[in-house]
């Protein structure tokens, strides 16, 4: 394993921030100090940052936690604004989110101190479905919404099968459930608005087997780790959810001087 990867699992760090950490003298392995992140690491080696020995690495973990809307999904915003980590519940490590949900939608949003799961679970190999409630300001006929299952291209961009249907029509507006696999970035949003209807209100309900249920804005809740392993399937050993947890020679100590959480 990269240095940078286990400073990430254990919790420290983004691998990107490791390596800034790396390249200031903050790591020696072995008693020396690196130069490089190019340096492979394993159970045997002593790692130490800012010479405190590194935390043992935390196993994969994954949380649901209903996003409110606006909040960004990121660790910092250029522009200012309210982020997703700024709100979590304050007894969560440090995590980052699979995939991202924009300012103005809300719902389930999937977050895991493991950014390797991260990057596994939001690939649209993994095949997962995200499903969404929309209320949209307009009319769209059923017809309409069953000519996604072939998908369609919208400003030159091609997105994949989509499933759409009809739950109710209030006034002005329909509430429309939606399943798409790719999660492209603003998918749902540009898809209606190229049907000439406007969304006003997104809310994810799942992602995958994971499901917003009764879970309260704001809230988070740990997913059990044989939940995870099962729908992980062949992956689980992977991730460390399949036999018993080993990590690297250190302490659990907290390391002075850590900044603020960023993206892997």
């Amino acid at each position: 394993m990269r240095i940078a990867k286990a400073m990430a699992r254990a919790g420290l760090c983004s691998r990107r921030e490791a390596e800034r950490w790396i390249a200031d003298g903050r790591v020696a392995v072995n008693g020396r100090v690196l130069t490089t992140p190019g340096v492979e690491v394993g159970p045997s080696d002593r790692i130490q940052v800012d010479g405190a020995p590194l935390p043992a690495a935390a196993p994969a973990q994954l949380w649901r936690y209903h996003k409110p809307r606006g909040l960004v999904t990121t660790h910092a915003d250029p522009e200012g604004r309210p982020t997703v980590f700024d709100a979590l519940p304050p007894d969560l490590p440090r995590v980052v989110s699979i995939g991202r949900l924009d300012f103005n939608t809300e719902g389930l949003l999937l977050l895991t101190n493991d950014g390797e799961l991260a990057r596994h679970l939001e690939l649209p190999s993994t095949g997962w479905q995200r499903r969404y409630k929309v209320r949209v300001h307009g009319r769209v006929s059923q017809g309409e919404l069953d000519s996604l299952k072939d998908g369609i291209t919208v400003d030159g961009v091609r997105y994949g099968a989509i499933e759409a249907k009809i739950d109710s029509v209030q006034s002005g507006n329909m509430w429309l459930s939606i399943a798409i696999r790719e999660g492209k970035n603003r998918e749902v949003r540009r898809i209606l608005e190229a049907m000439n209807v406007s969304v006003n209100r997104l809310i994810r309900v799942s992602y995958g087997p994971f499901q917003l249920m009764d879970l309260a804005p704001g809230e988070a809740e740990p997913v059990k780790r044989r939940v995870l392993a099962d729908q992980l399937g062949p992956e689980a050993e992977r991730f460390g959810l399949t036999g018993p947890i080993h990590g690297f020679k250190a302490e659990q100590s907290r390391v002075p001087g850590r900044k603020p959480r960023e993206e892997d």
